[in-house]
């Protein structure tokens, strides 16, 4: 074991399954945790969250007990927000980090937004008054992408529409509104000021050092670059730099430098990791520039429309091995699941054991209603054939 400051290059190699291991400790996916779902939130630094109710299903997938009224209520109480933090998507955060996190990380979506078409149609068009008038607009009652681009088009004739309204939702701190977002309800994008929202003002940009550290805490060991990419944020080595000494390092089979807290768990490479079902967009699959530890086969991540939580992604002994989709016909509620390869018994087993579970936290009332004729069932693609078991 290194200690704290040890030079890399006599760091101890970790390999991909032992931080595979660490990485679903920390994620709570070894074993589900008995906290609540605004501390988990908080400990992850958020959870992806463009299709709104994918954060349902990484919360069951990590928490024991849980239920979908209690992150819905804090999405109705405003305790937890959706908004564009990490790597400029949304994300559902606590109040307090939506507050610290978007002031932080508006360099990314401005980045994003300079690097498009957007920017170019807009060209000499002073951009200042323009959000003045449409923060203003939102802060009086939430309004959705096209709302805005009316009215701003009415002001500012003469430019591309599309682009006035993604200046609006690039360059202004928002939030997503409910009723998306609160689970068996949906509604329209609809955008307000985080400030309106809140109460609050932005708070000082949550610093750089305690960033990284909360990455580590949820996510390491891992490499700036890891870090970077999870964040969008790009020139973190000297920052990381000023931490080592507090900090132990590794290096990953390709030689990179691993920075880890020093006391976090990094449980043994061969401690058993159940099947977990996550939601599309799930940041273990996105938070890495290395996925080896996730997903060493490359296996491509599936980036469904819709609003979440009826498909996804599931991982196997830890990795990245199928997808699963939650299907409503008029005579059954359907999960099927859709491996990569063809899996040994004991997984199918094991993962139908987990698949009975999601299938009841995850049909809406109204498909347990339809089917309830016939019940649940899960089915299991063959990669090698293509056909689909019979009921298990």
């Amino acid at each position: 074991m290194t200690i704290p400051g040890q030079s890399a290059q006599t760091a101890q190699t970790l390999s991909y399954r032992a931080l595979n291991r660490a990485m679903l400790e920390r994620q709570l996916l070894l074993a589900r945790a008995s906290k609540p779902a605004i501390d988990t939130i908080a400990h992850l630094v958020g959870l992806q969250a463009q299709a709104p109710n994918a954060p349902y299903v990484g919360l069951w997938s990590r928490l024991a007990g849980f239920d979908h009224a209690e992150l819905s209520d804090l999405v109705g109480t405003r305790q937890a927000v959706r908004i564009p933090v990490m790597r400029g998507t949304i994300h559902l955060v606590t109040a307090a980090d939506a507050l610290a996190l978007r002031p932080l990380t508006q360099m990314v979506l401005t980045r994003a937004f300079n690097s498009q078409a957007f920017a170019r149609n807009l060209s000499g068009l002073d951009l200042d008054p323009v959000l003045e008038v449409a923060r203003k607009l939102a802060a009086e009652r939430p309004l959705t992408r096209t709302e805005v681009v009316r009215q701003l088009s009415e002001r500012w004739p003469g430019y591309d529409a599309a682009s006035l309204g993604y200046a609006f939702t690039y360059l202004l701190p928002l939030v997503q509104v409910p009723p998306r977002g609160i689970w068996g309800r949906t509604g329209p994008v609809a955008w307000t000021p985080v400030q309106t929202w809140l109460g609050s003002e932005l708070a000082e940009p949550h610093p750089l050092d305690q960033l990284i550290l909360r990455y580590l805490a949820a996510f390491g060991p891992a490499t700036i670059a890891d870090v970077q990419t999870w964040s969008g944020l790009t020139r973190l080595r000297e920052v990381a730099d000023g931490l080592k000494t507090s900090l132990r390092t590794f290096k990953d089979p390709a030689g990179n430098e691993l920075l880890d807290l020093p006391d976090a768990p990094r449980p043994d490479a061969d401690t058993p990791a159940p099947p977990r079902f996550l939601p599309e967009y799930d940041n273990v699959l996105f938070s890495y520039a290395d996925r080896n530890r996730v997903n060493p086969a490359g296996n491509e991540i599936p980036l469904a429309p819709g609003n979440g939580g009826r498909c996804g992604t599931v991982l196997i002994d830890g990795t990245f091995e199928a997808t699963w989709q939650l299907e409503t016909t008029s005579t059954a509620t359907r999960l099927l699941i859709r491996p990569f390869a063809t899996m040994s018994a004991e997984n199918q087993a094991a993962v139908a054991d987990e698949a009975r579970n999601l299938l009841a936290f995850a049909a809406t009332p109204a498909a347990s209603a339809a089917s309830a004729a016939s019940g649940h069932e899960i089915r299991i693609t063959d990669p090698a054939t293509g056909t689909t078991s019979p009921p298990l």
